[in-house]
């Protein structure tokens, strides 16, 4: 007979709540939660959430990136080893959620195990990486780029706004720095890495789920485009012998928005838009907007641009000015995978839950981590689907069930990726 995985006392919901209340005082600014990568307050961070990892059963370490990573052992030395985890570090003024709840909540199931004596047939880790956001330095997923095998060496040079570099910060928070790019994981020990995290969405509010298994992370694509006209007298060129640049990026703006509403699996932002000389009485000679393309089907947004790149041109030429794309970034789609997706559902149906997925419109530590292993997430649903904000919200009965579902996961999850694939 299956010993109970549940713990004795305060709900599992409530106990991550709390915890979660207690980890929002590692900040930096009062009033606000500020905790960016490789400061005290990240510090002081690793220390609060090392103390549960420990409390949990596991044994612990920081890594040369300042990831600390908490071992669960398996039945065997040698077992398959799944990855749990998410993010601490945070935007400036941020929400105490982000990240820092799926850290929470893997503790938590772990607890769970260890509280009934449970051994698994692989071993579990739980990764708290610190680089998720990547504000305080120009380069991001540092943590988990390293376990992947794919940090770039050349990232140790780039420095903060006060001028200091990567290597540096790493030195001082007791990290080798020229350990980051040997931190790299063994391809057939890691079996999957999972993570839990908010929506940052609306969907499951809207349809009154408290969770969702995700199907991939969209991949993304972003443009700086500049048109250019003849700036003119506003009140002297007639209409139809103007080269307005300003009209002519309005249209490209709304053909963009009509190519995201046009398919289920696509959104597209114009975030900035300029024209200059950006007078009331002068025509605009010149206009520059960005673009922020995502699908989870790499091929649907690939073609969404090419699509986009010639209907500009169509304008361009229509409207006697020129246009110039010119790519900023770009990261593919990150699918997760098929037997984790039903592994999840499978939890999900366990407690009576209909299987909802969704894909993720932001960006998270299995965008590095596909590299290494197969991925999986599961959404929590998130008030509003605010973000990145304090207003970012989530209810604590919410939370107990994705710890319910993670236990459920972590049951059925098989020790080798031939069976999941079966």
């Amino acid at each position: 007979m299956r010993r109970s995985l549940e713990r004795p006392g305060t709900p599992a919901g409530t106990r991550v709540m709390k915890r979660l209340d207690e980890l929002a005082t590692c900040t930096s600014e009062l009033g606000a939660l500020t905790r960016l990568y490789l400061t005290p307050e990240h510090s002081r961070a690793i220390v609060l959430v090392r103390g549960w990892m420990e409390e949990a059963g596991m044994s612990t370490e920081v890594d040369d990136a300042g990831t600390l990573v908490g071992h669960y052992p398996g039945h065997q030395p040698d077992a398959p080893v799944l990855i749990l985890g998410s993010h601490i570090d945070t935007v400036r003024n941020a929400g105490r959620y982000d990240g820092n709840l799926g850290v929470v909540v893997a503790i938590e199931a772990v607890a769970a195990l260890h509280a009934a004596g449970a051994v698994l047939d692989f071993a579990i880790e739980i990764a708290a990486f610190g680089d998720e956001e990547g504000v305080r330095f120009p380069v991001t997923l540092t943590g988990s780029r390293s376990l992947a095998g794919t940090f770039e060496p050349a990232n140790l040079d780039a420095v903060d706004k006060a001028g200091i570099s990567l290597r540096q910060a790493l030195l001082d928070f007791g990290c080798n720095p020229d350990g980051v790019a040997h931190l790299g994981r063994d391809r057939s020990k890691t079996l999957a890495y999972v993570e839990v995290h908010i929506e940052q969405g609306p969907v499951l509010e809207a349809e009154d789920l408290p969770v969702g298994v995700v199907t991939a992370i969209n991949g993304a694509s972003r443009f700086k485009v500049e048109v250019e006209g003849k700036a003119g007298h506003a009140g002297t060129v007639p209409m139809g012998l103007r080269q307005d640049a300003g009209a002519a990026a309005a249209e490209m703006i709304l053909a963009i928005e009509s190519t995201a509403a046009a398919s289920d699996d696509l959104v597209a932002t114009v975030g900035n838009c300029e024209l200059k000389p950006g007078a009331v009485n002068v025509i605009p000679g010149s206009a520059h907007f960005t673009i922020d393309i995502r699908s989870p089907d790499d091929s649907h947004r690939l073609a969404a641009i090419a699509g986009l790149t010639t209907r500009f041109e169509a304008i361009a030429a229509r409207r006697n000015v020129k246009v110039a794309l010119a790519k900023t970034y770009e990261e593919p789609a990150a699918r997760c995978d098929p037997g984790l997706i039903r592994e999840f559902a499978a939890a999900l149906g366990g407690i009576g839950l209909p299987e909802r997925l969704l894909s993720s419109g932001a960006g998270h530590d299995g965008l590095a981590m596909v590299s290494l292993c197969p991925i999986a997430m599961l959404f929590v649903r998130c008030r509003g689907g605010i973000s990145h904000n304090p207003a970012e919200a989530v209810r604590t009965d919410d939370v107990g069930v994705a710890v319910d579902v993670l236990i459920g996961f972590l049951n059925r999850l098989p020790s080798s990726l031939s069976k999941l694939a079966a």
